[in-house]
C-alpha cells in the first residue's frame, strides 16, 4: 500500500513504520502489466523508483547496492566469463557487470520490459547506455520460468529483485535457487538481494535454509544503503568454490587493480569486511560464527 499526500510520498514496506520522501516532480507513473511503477524527484535522493509501493532505487545511493552486487562475486571468482542478471531493470547491475572488460557474455531477464524503458527514459544514469553493449541478451521474461528451462551456464548469477511480494516473491523460493544451482558452471556464485536483517530477519533465515544443502559454501554479506529503511543491507552468497570467501586481501587487491574498473563504495577491503555478519543475524542462521 502507499499512500501520496500533497507532495509526499510514504512508503509502507512494514507495518507501523517507514519512510517518507518529498516528491518534488511526478515524472511518470504507470500501471504496467505487472505492477504499478511510479518515478519522481526528490530534492535529496534525486530521482526514485517506486513499485508497487515500495522504494526500490533512487539516483543518490544506488552505486553502493549495484557495486556491492556485482563486484565482490566477479572480483572472488577471478575469471568471470558469462554473467546471468535477474531483474535490475533500471540498468544500474547491468552497468556495473559490463565494467569488465574480461566478460564475454551477459545474459539478463527482467519480467517487466515497461520497468527497462521508463528506466533508460527517466533514470538514465543508472544504466549509461549499458543497454547498448554488444555484449548483452536482453531477455524479457520470467526469471523463474528462464532459469528453470535454459540450458545456458554462467559463472556468476545476480539475483537483483524486488522484495518477496507480487512479482519478486519467486525469487526467493526454493526452486529458483535450486534452478540457479544448476545453471551454474563449476566454480560459479549466486548472490541475490536479501533484505534488512532487523526488519526481514525471517527472510534470511528462510535463505539460509534453502542455500545450506545446496551450495559447498553459503552465508550472506552487508552493506549499508540508506535508501533502504532498516539499517545494513543482506546478500546472500551462495558458491559452489569454498575458496573464494577465504581470498587473500592481496589477491583481491591485485584484481581489482587490474579489473581497471572505478568505484564509489566498493574496495577490496570493504569486500573482505562485508562478510562479517552481527552475532543476531549468525543466531538466526545457526552459524557459531562468520565461517
Amino acid at each position: 500500500m502507499t499512500e501520496v499526500l500533497s507532495t509526499d510520498y510514504l512508503e509502507t514496506l512494514y507495518e507501523g513504520y517507514g519512510q517518507r520522501f518529498r516528491m518534488d516532480k511526478l515524472l511518470h507513473e504507470v500501471r504496467t502489466d505487472h505492477q504499478r511503477l511510479v518515478i519522481f524527484e526528490n530534492p535529496v535522493m534525486g530521482r526514485v523508483m517506486a513499485l508497487d509501493g515500495v522504494i526500490q532505487t533512487t539516483e543518490k545511493d544506488e552505486f553502493i547496492y549495484h557495486e556491492m552486487l556485482t563486484h565482490v562475486p566477479i572480483l572472488a571468482h577471478g575469471t568471470v566469463k558469462r554473467v546471468l542478471i535477474i531483474g535490475g531493470g533500471d540498468g544500474g547491475m547491468l552497468r556495473e557487470v559490463t565494467k569488465h572488460v574480461g566478460i564475454e557474455h551477459i545474459t539478463m531477464v527482467e519480467i517487466d520490459g515497461t520497468v527497462v524503458e521508463m528506466c533508460k527514459e527517466f533514470l538514465p544514469n543508472h544504466s549509461k547506455g549499458a543497454y547498448d553493449d554488444p555484449r548483452l541478451n536482453l531477455v524479457i521474461d520470467d526469471g523463474m520460468r528462464f532459469v528453470a528451462t535454459t540450458e545456458e551456464k554462467f559463472d556468476v548469477i545476480i539475483s537483483d529483485s524486488t522484495d518477496p511480494i507480487g512479482p519478486g516473491e519467486v525469487l526467493f523460493s526454493e526452486n529458483f535457487y535450486q534452478a540457479c544451482h544448476r545453471c551454474l558452471n563449476e566454480g560459479g556464485v549466486l548472490v541475490t538481494q536479501n533484505g534488512t536483517p532487523f526488519m526481514q530477519l525471517q527472510e534470511v533465515k528462510t535463505t539460509a535454509e534453502r542455500m545450506r544443502g545446496l551450495f559447498a559454501d553459503w552465508h550472506f554479506y552487508q552493506a549499508a544503503v540508506p535508501t533502504y529503511i532498516g539499517g545494513s543491507m543482506t546478500f546472500a552468497w551462495g558458491s559452489t568454490n569454498s575458496d573464494y570467501r577465504k581470498l587473500p586481501l592481496e589477491t583481491l587487491r591485485q584484481r581489482f587493480i587490474g579489473s581497471g574498473i572505478v568505484t564509489r563504495y566498493y574496495n577490496p577491503e570493504v569486500h573482505q569486511g562485508s562478510f562479517a555478519l552481527p552475532q543476531y543475524v549468525l543466531q538466526a542462521i545457526n552459524k557459531p560464527g562468520n565461517v
